[in-house]
């Protein structure tokens, strides 16, 4: 389903969001895997790079944001609504935020071997070096419509 229908349907069933907005977007890696995990409330957290966010000239997320979640086709899977924002350096990922990422066997050390990696590819993407203490943009949701 097309976001707009979904949001038309949510809207609907939910009148008290219809003076709300969203984002619409899919995971940057495995899109369609991570929705699947996201619809089916195993994750409940993303990270991305605060540095990113400043070269995008993009605001950072906030607790009461909602978003559309997409699959890689970009149909909408679910709309979630953040509840946590914190900014960390990326050695301080707290392993309960790994768990709540939902991804691989959801330890610390799995979300740190994939985090590397793909901030590492970003970074030099951006023309940026990636150190172990890069801001790291914590965010935790709750699947609010599917």
């Amino acid at each position: 389903m097309k976001a707009k229908q979904m949001w038309q349907e949510f809207i609907s069933a939910h009148p008290e969001y219809q003076d709300k907005t969203y984002q619409a977007w899919s995971y940057g890696v495995e899109p369609d895997e991570l929705a699947r995990l996201t619809v089916e409330q195993i994750k409940t957290a993303t990270a991305s790079s605060y540095e990113e966010y400043a070269l995008e000239n993009e605001a950072l997320p906030e607790a009461g944001e909602l978003n559309m979640i997409l699959d890689a086709s970009e149909k909408a899977v679910c709309i979630t609504k953040t509840i946590k924002v914190s900014v960390i350096p990326f050695l301080e990922v707290s392993k309960e935020h790994a768990f709540k990422e939902g991804e691989g066997d959801r330890s610390l050390h799995y979300w740190r071997e994939v985090h590397k990696t793909f901030f590492e590819n970003s970074y030099k993407k951006n023309s940026l070096v990636f150190h172990d203490n890069i801001l790291i943009v914590c965010e935790e949701f709750e699947v609010i419509y599917k």
